[in-house]
């Protein structure tokens, strides 16, 4: 079987300590379930916080916490139309990553999963 080895990213190499910090903040903004939800609600279009709460099941105060770091971090933008404010994604290359890290993580559940399957048959 080959070695898939991962090549070491260039990218990362070139960052200091303090660039490093910065990745790193960005990773714990998307470290909490409720601000990935929001993300992914936002996928379909903009949204208001009574929407939002609505659709998560949250307080509004808690809701507009998470929309606060989300829009401080530059990944949604806030509009306001009349008492309403609105919100949608400023930076669509986010489902990228989350895509790529949400296949990742089925892919494992499924092994899991299966492995499960195949030990209690046995």
């Amino acid at each position: 079987m080959p070695n898939h080895k991962p090549q070491p990213s260039k990218t990362l190499a070139k960052l200091d300590d303090k660039a490093l910090q910065h990745v790193a903040d960005y990773f714990k903004l998307l470290s909490e379930p409720t601000r990935l939800k929001i993300l992914n609600i936002l996928r379909d279009g903009e949204c208001n916080v009574g929407e939002l709460c609505g659709l998560i099941g949250g307080s509004q105060a808690n809701i507009s916490k998470h929309l606060a770091q989300l829009a401080q971090a530059g990944l949604v933008e806030r509009t306001t139309r009349g008492t309403a404010a609105y919100y949608v994604i400023a930076d669509p290359s986010i489902y990228t990553l989350c895509d790529l890290v949400c296949g990742q993580v089925a892919s494992r559940l499924e092994k899991q999963a299966a492995l499960r399957v195949l030990f209690q048959g046995s």
